[in-house]
């Protein structure tokens, strides 16, 4: 890629123009957009983006453009699934590190910032994903928090298979409270499996876009990958384990001490809740809320609370989020 900068203009060449068909989109929608979010302008000629406007906008372009389409390249991205909020995730990213651009431009390079499953590498998408990320590469226990739809179980889960393929741990452990909204597993029909599945699905969800669909049933099937809710874990070891605790704002303080104090030799342990989504009966304290405060000083257990910023999902949805926490707020 060559680079010729002018006042106010930047002139972006890039190599494969199959590549760029897909990263502008039909009829150029996805420049068009991107001209509007951070009011530039962006003309095509062939291989080359010239790209005019403040000089913050247009090296803000550039590099958003220049991220995207390596991403493209390097398959980091479904091109099948790639759409505009891919330079929307971009433009999070580089406003969360302004002062350092040259992190985002290096991600790409940093494998531990990478973790390959089966199907797909993932990589973190947010600057609140990266610091999850390295809380999980670097901690044996993790507490992830923040709303729905920032990754925290996703991530947890390609931590989880990432380490499970290169034959670092013995199995996944996935598990969570049984009370929701009131309801308690015991009155409600069918075997366990079939109780708690539904309480579970982003986890299935994700567990099946990172493992081809016939290996995730045969490490079911085999035990690699177990799925119980948390009260089945009382009197066990975990050894040589990944355990993800998910929901977690709704255990008790009993529950979540009991788990917390299960982890084995060789295991490690991702904590994951949305501490404004708490369904425990009022007044019943949320051991999530509780163990945050009381290991908030021990060292060797990373915490890391992720927002709105860090929304992976429409637009809107991050929106919505801040909204909620405004109004909470004042």
């Amino acid at each position: 890629m060559n680079y010729k900068i002018k006042k106010e203009e930047i002139l972006l060449e890039l190599p494969s123009n199959s590549l760029i068909a897909v990263l502008v989109g039909h009829h150029s929608i996805n420049l068009a957009k991107l001209e509007k979010l951070i009011d530039v302008n962006i003309n095509l000629f062939g291989n080359q983006f010239n790209i005019s406007g403040n000089a913050e906008n247009i090296n803000k372009a550039k590099l958003i453009i220049s991220n995207v389409y390596n991403k493209l390249s390097l398959k980091k991205s479904d091109i099948s699934e790639f759409d505009f909020s891919n330079f929307e995730t971009e433009l999070r990213m580089i406003n969360g590190i302004s002062s350092n651009l040259k992190l985002n431009q290096n991600i790409d390079k940093q494998e531990d910032l990478k973790f390959e499953t089966w199907k797909k590498t993932i990589i973190p998408k947010s600057i609140g994903q990266k610091k999850y990320f390295e809380a999980l590469n670097n901690f044996e226990l993790v507490f992830g928090l923040g709303p729905a739809g920032t990754g925290k179980s996703y991530l947890a889960v390609a931590k989880g298979i990432h380490m499970l393929k290169k034959g670092l741990i013995e199995k996944i452990i996935l598990t969570r409270p049984a009370v929701e909204a009131g309801e308690r597993l015991g009155f409600l029909p069918g075997d366990m499996k079939e109780k708690i599945d539904p309480y579970l699905r982003p986890i299935y969800d994700a567990l099946y876009e990172m493992i081809p669909a016939d290996r995730v049933e045969k490490k079911i099937q085999s035990g690699e990958i177990e799925i119980a809710p948390l009260a089945f874990m009382r009197g066990r070891t975990f050894t040589d384990s990944f355990v993800i605790v998910d929901e977690a704002q709704n255990t008790t303080s009993i529950q979540m001490k009991m788990v917390l104090t299960r982890i084995g030799e060789g295991s490690r342990m991702v904590i994951n809740g949305d501490l404004s989504q708490v369904d425990l009966p009022k007044g019943q304290i949320s051991g999530l809320n509780e163990s945050k405060k009381i290991l908030s000083k021990v060292k060797d257990i990373g915490i890391i609370s992720l927002n709105a910023d860090d929304v992976i999902r429409h637009p809107i949805v991050a929106k919505i989020i801040k909204a909620y926490d405004n109004y909470n707020n004042n």
